[in-house]
Order: C-alpha cells, then sequence, then structure tokens
C-alpha cells in the first residue's frame, strides 16, 4: 500500500513536491467550493516528475464526457503519462442546482459517460446514442474527434461512490474506486461488491479519501475536523443526502439529524460541535502518530491500495507536517 495526499488548491504544489520526496504514490486533487481540479493539476504536473496525478473527482455534471476526454488527455500529456481520470456524479443538490443538470438515473449516466470518455481518448470519432448521450445530436454529423491525443489511450479511469450499485459500476467499467469516510471495515466490505463483478481484485486500485489530523490528544486533533464533517453531512437535502445517508447507515443518525438541522439554520459552529468525536475517529486517522500508525495497518489489511489523506490543516507548514507524520507512520505499520 502507498499513500496519497488530497490537494488544496492554495499549497497544492509545496505539498505535492513534499509529498514526491517522500515517496508517495499519488496526489490527488478534488473540486467543488473552493476550485476546480484539471487547474490545479496543470500546475502540480509542472511541478512535480514521479508521483502520480489524479482528479479526486471532477464532477460528471459539470462537463461533457469529450471535455473531460480532452482535459484528461492533455494533463496526461503535461505530466508524462502519469494521470488518472477520476469522475463522480456529485449528490442531487449540486447536480441540479449548480449546473442544471438532473440526478436522474446517475449510475446510467455515468456509464454512458465513460463509455463516451473512453471511446474519445482512443481517438475514435465520437458516435454514442445512449439514454443521456446523443453524440452527435440530432440535425447535426459533426462528430467529435480528438486530435490532442494522450500518453496512453487506456488513461486509467476511477469512479467515486458510495452505495452497492456503485462499487459494482466502478468494478465492472472502471480501474479503482475512490471512497470516501469508509473506515476499514467497510472498505472490505465495499470490495466484496466489486469482486461481485470482477472476479478479483487484481490490477484495481482502491482509494479512500480519510481525513487526517496529528496531535498527541486523538480529541484535540479531531477538532481540526469538525468542520470539514459538518460541512459534507449537512450538505444538500436530508431526503437526497448521501453522506448524510452514510452517516446515518454507520449508527449516527440523532448526530447527523442535529448536524444537517444546525447547517441548515446557518449555524455552522454548532454543526461542527455536533460532529462525533467516534464518527471522525472510525473514518479518519487522528492522534499521535503511533496511533495512527496502527490505523493505517488496518487499512491495508482491508485492501487499500493508496491511502489518499485528506489534509485539512490551515497552513503550509502545518500540512507538510501532517505529510511527513503519515510518511513515518507508514513505515511503523510495517506495511508492504
Amino acid at each position: 500500500m502507498e499513500l496519497g495526499v488530497f490537494l488544496s488548491h492554495e499549497t497544492a504544489c509545496e505539498v505535492a513536491e513534499e509529498a514526491e520526496w517522500l515517496g508517495y504514490g499519488m496526489a490527488l486533487v478534488p473540486e467543488g467550493f473552493r476550485s476546480d481540479a484539471p487547474s490545479v493539476l496543470g500546475a502540480v504536473a509542472a511541478r512535480t516528475r514521479r508521483i502520480g496525478l489524479a482528479s479526486g473527482v471532477m464532477q460528471v455534471p459539470a462537463r461533457t464526457p469529450v471535455m473531460s476526454a480532452l482535459t484528461a488527455a492533455t494533463l496526461d500529456s503535461l505530466s508524462g503519462g502519469r494521470f488518472r481520470l477520476g469522475l463522480g456524479v456529485s449528490n442531487p443538490d449540486v447536480s441540479l442546482g449548480w449546473y442544471g443538470v438532473p440526478f436522474t438515473a446517475p449510475l446510467t449516466r455515468l456509464r454512458e459517460y465513460v463509455e463516451v470518455v473512453r471511446m474519445a481518448l482512443r481517438g475514435e470519432p465520437v458516435r454514442y446514442s445512449g439514454r443521456h448521450q446523443q453524440l452527435p445530436p440530432a440535425g447535426s454529423d459533426e462528430a467529435a474527434h480528438l486530435v490532442a491525443a494522450p500518453v496512453r489511450a487506456d488513461i486509467p479511469v476511477y469512479l467515486a461512490g458510495v452505495g452497492a450499485r456503485s462499487l459494482e459500476l466502478a468494478g465492472e467499467i472502471a480501474d479503482g474506486w475512490i471512497g470516501v469516510f469508509s473506515p476499514p471495515e467497510r472498505i472490505a466490505e465495499a470490495l466484496e461488491h466489486v469482486r461481485k463483478v470482477r472476479g478479483d481484485l487484481d490490477g484495481f486500485e482502491v482509494v479512500p479519501s480519510v481525513p487526517i489530523a496529528i496531535a498527541d490528544d486523538p480529541r484535540e486533533a479531531a477538532d481540526r475536523l469538525r468542520g470539514y464533517y459538518a460541512n459534507f453531512v449537512g450538505l444538500g437535502s436530508k431526503e437526497r443526502g448521501i453522506y448524510f445517508a452514510l452517516a446515518v447507515a454507520m449508527g449516527f443518525k440523532d448526530a447527523a439529524e442535529e448536524i444537517h438541522a444546525r447547517c441548515a439554520a446557518g449555524d455552522r459552529a454548532g454543526a461542527a460541535r455536533a460532529v462525533p468525536f467516534e464518527f471522525m475517529d472510525r473514518t479518519g486517522l487522528i492522534g499521535p502518530v503511533d496511533r495512527i500508525a496502527s490505523r493505517i495497518a488496518e487499512y491495508a489489511e482491508a485492501g487499500v491500495t493508496t491511502l489518499g489523506l485528506t489534509v485539512l490543516d490551515r497552513t503550509l507548514d502545518g500540512q507538510l507536517a501532517v505529510v511527513r507524520g503519515a510518511a513515518e507512520g507508514l513505515r511503523l505499520a510495517e506495511v508492504r
């Protein structure tokens, strides 16, 4: 198992350079409220030489599949063949509210999207007739045909997902899975859904996003993560919220209800205080390095191939300290 790190746009290049020097396998860039992924990845590609790069993840409703293929081809070329394309359907409220794209049949939409992306990356004229993708559309015969070729036509595609059906889809059509709020035991269970369609996990990347905070006192460390957890659990409506449902499924229904209610009322500080330590401890890496090392070993045992660290310290020095501490934790865990 290797380490990966999710980057923040303000410190992305410096953290990626340090992670590369420490032997990390991957640097991933999320997108959402603060930045897009491709812009940051382009900057990081120019400042690094060896570390793998991935979008973690680019939001499917935000771009046409041909544009995502063009972006992937460009980033793969700029990085010398180091890019992986991470994709996700986002969530119902963001899909409709931000991008004006209905969240109907998201997995069918994602399947078609990936098929078009792969067709474009192979350099074929994009002619596709699906439920959501009609290319070229009626009334036009101008098929997309990318001239910008990637270093590899088979750029790896990773899919983000939470539920059983999304995991089965990742196992069927993708090269890897990006998870969130995933304790080791849940990852082991999730991979059974992948095996259901693949048979084995050879060549399949398992990349959970795991929040991390290092401090001698685990509860002090957890306090640094509260706002992050509250934001996700409180996102959108309760009825459609993917992360709210995940917290409920993990046994934190009362806390999830309070977090969501406080977020809806604009009480972000109160929402953060309502996040249970136990929820963060199960799904994150919290405490001193030796405590984190034991959890790293559990993730490796569960089948993780790249442990993606979500570093939430506000300063560059703090982020670099966490990246170094996690590297020491991996060494102490004696993971092979």
